[in-house]
């Protein structure tokens, strides 16, 4: 295992969790990685910038192209950085809806010309095999939006959640890409059933002095948080409760 040394000052965070696979923070979503020397994969990509910083790293443990850039959902903090991938990665792999928000997204937003779009789409389920590490990934409904799926390195059982959990900070709901809180509960506790107690999750975001990576206990922490938000939500609306009440609310009991 290839030791990873960081730049004096550098602005960001890598480190391994597992064997060859391990994480990067610096600007958005958490970006999850495998790299030795069969091999090269990335979950995620962050802006630009943030990507360059990965990839310099990452071409220390292993030069050659990246096997596969895998997209767990749209948003623009883990996508941004698609475009710096350009000619490295022999793939881009996302679900279907994801790719149908990226592109609505980047339309919307006049960034059309800033895009990578993922190149290998699925509607269930895929699976690739680079090297000695299986990774399959798995969509089980709309949550945080309609296209975020789950990320297992098999044989490391490290799992990259995406935004399908943000660890003790307030979740971004995008309803204008079909997320859905009830669902979001629905698909965190499929999530908790299909893995063993020994998995390794790596989350999208977390507060400050939290980890975005944990155990199935930060999972259902944020499931009994939904949960709490959602009970709050109808209870208010039931009370006729106005937009300017539920803003001003800072604590769910």
């Amino acid at each position: 295992m290839t030791k990873i040394v960081l730049p004096a000052n550098a602005p960001y965070q890598m480190d391994y969790l597992r064997k060859s696979i391990g994480y990067f923070n610096e600007r958005g979503g958490t970006i999850a990685w495998l790299a030795d020397k069969q091999g090269v994969v990335v979950v995620d990509a962050q802006f630009p910038q943030q990507a360059g910083h990965l990839i310099t790293q990452l071409s220390r443990i292993n030069n050659q192209s990246i096997d596969a850039l895998i997209n767990t959902h749209h948003h623009y903090d883990h996508t941004a950085g698609n475009i710096v991938f350009k000619g490295l990665a022999q793939k881009i792999i996302a679900h279907t809806n994801s790719l149908k928000n990226q592109k609505t997204s980047a339309k919307t937003y006049q960034k059309e010309d800033e895009q990578l779009y993922p190149d290998t789409l699925f509607d269930q389920k895929h699976q690739i095999t680079v090297g000695q590490e299986k990774i399959s990934m798995q969509y089980l409904g709309p949550a945080h939006t309609d296209g975020d799926i789950l990320v297992h390195f098999e044989n490391t059982n490290i799992v990259h959640m995406g935004d399908l959990v943000f660890n003790r900070k307030f979740p971004f709901i995008d309803r204008g890409a079909g997320a859905r809180i009830d669902h979001w509960i629905e698909v965190l506790h499929k999530s908790l059933s299909l893995y063993d107690e020994d998995t390794l999750f790596v989350f999208g975001h977390a507060a400050d002095g939290y980890k975005t990576h944990g155990t199935k206990e930060d999972i259902k922490a944020f499931i009994n948080y939904l949960e709490r938000l959602l009970l709050f939500g109808k209870n208010a609306i039931r009370q006729g409760k106005s937009i300017e009440d539920l803003l001003a609310t800072t604590t769910i009991i």
